[in-house]
């Protein structure tokens, strides 16, 4: 390393940077030349830049020795830096793996510093140093933080960066969580249809017509779930909604709500009370198939924080906008503060039956999703005298 940067490749860089930028291009690329400018003109080993998201960092550019650390996690350096734009710090006080895996496994130093937008920092340009090269003099820290300004001005002007977005770390996150959630999910009927089918496979004959009738009943009616949750995790899977969605139109909410009260699992169905459905209501407007699935999600919920047998009521009505049914139980009642909360993917409130309803907090997230893709809204709210109130309103044809 020279006692002193090179200008002179500092000055060319610069200019050929900005000729970039005047011809439109942007992103990894010119930040890709802007970490190669910071090794040639510092005289460093190799040169990276890891950009920040909320809890970690990644190098998305790097150039000689460093180049084979692209695409790493690495910590936040934003601790360090605190204190100064520029900071020297030994690689092995970082407790850190990186100088072993560069080539030549010599680098020992490097000078970061930090890049802001404002006062956000969004990452850190550093250059690494190896033994025989000398101490990095303020001018070396100058021409760094210099260089850490231009990737800051990238990331201001939002063309092509960040590499990694805190929405598509929120998507990886979810895709994750999707798998274990899905397999969380499918599991129980599957296990109970299987070993009811297994059973009348070894045990047909000593089963008797009552033994094989009641085997045939609860593996029809586990399929029944798994064909409901099956929808009901596709439609959560995606952003949009769209799948599974049937044209919408007219329909008799009253007939749709006793058809599906109907299908209910048999112990459900007998705790559910028709409290007042009018056969005069109006017509709704929506997709009719999605109230089986609605209702189901909130009558399980209400079985799910209410005392075994306890009667859960179900009624509907009309204003001059809308049609609402109604499902109110007697159980413990949600609390205020989880009114909204309670619709949000994966949440789950304290409680319950989770022995007979183990799920994982879909349900009340996908009932809002249909409910607002026929242009309606779904609410919860404490019921008087103890409970809670489920309420769905669906505009009028």
């Amino acid at each position: 390393m020279a006692d002193r940067p090179d200008y002179s490749a500092l000055t060319r860089g610069q200019i050929a940077i900005l000729d970039r930028i005047n011809a439109g291009e942007a992103g990894l690329s010119v930040l890709q030349h802007v970490v190669r400018l910071a090794q040639e003109t510092l005289g460093g080993r190799g040169a990276g830049f890891a950009e920040y998201t909320s809890d970690h960092g990644r190098i998305v550019a790097a150039t000689g020795v460093c180049t084979v650390a692209i695409g790493r996690r690495v910590d936040r350096a934003d601790t360090r830096l605190r204190d100064g734009r520029t900071l020297l710090i030994p690689l092995d006080s970082l407790n850190d793996e990186f100088a072993k895996q560069v080539e030549g496994g010599d680098v020992r130093r490097m000078l970061g510093a930090r890049c802001e937008v404002g006062d956000t920092i969004v990452g850190s340009l550093h250059v690494y140093f190896g033994d025989d090269d000398g101490e990095p003099g303020p001018e070396h820290h100058a021409v760094l933080e210099l260089l850490a300004g231009h990737v800051g001005r990238l990331y201001a002007a939002r063309d092509g960066l960040p590499a990694h977005s805190a929405e598509q770390a929120r998507r990886q996150d979810g895709r994750d969580l999707w798998v274990a959630v899905t397999s969380h999910e499918l599991r129980t009927p599957v296990t109970v249809i299987k070993g009811y089918a297994d059973t009348l496979t070894n045990h047909w004959d000593s089963l008797g017509d009552t033994g094989r009738h009641e085997a045939v009943h609860i593996i029809g009616t586990r399929a029944g779930e798994l064909a409901r949750l099956v929808d009901r995790l596709l439609s959560a899977a995606t952003e949009d909604g769209e799948i599974g969605a049937t044209p919408a139109g007219p329909f008799d909410l009253a007939e749709a709500l006793r058809t599906a009260v109907d299908e209910l699992p048999a112990d459900l169905r007998r705790r559910i009370v028709l409290d007042n459905l009018p056969g005069e209501l109006p017509k709704a407007f929506g997709e009719r198939d999605s109230i089986a699935t609605i209702l189901t999600e909130l009558a399980t919920n209400a079985e799910k924080h209410s005392p075994p047998g306890s009667m859960v009521e179900l009624c509907a009505g009309a204003d001059a906008e809308t049609l609402r049914f109604r499902l109110s139980d007697r159980g413990t009642g949600i609390r205020p503060e989880h009114v909204e909360q309670a619709f949000e993917r994966y949440w789950q409130a304290d409680g319950g039956d989770r022995r007979h309803h183990p799920g994982a907090g879909l349900g009340l997230y996908l009932v809002r999703r249909l409910v607002e893709r026929q242009h309606g809204w779904v609410s919860l709210r404490p019921r008087e005298g103890g409970g809670t109130t489920a309420e769905v309103r669906l505009p009028r044809a």
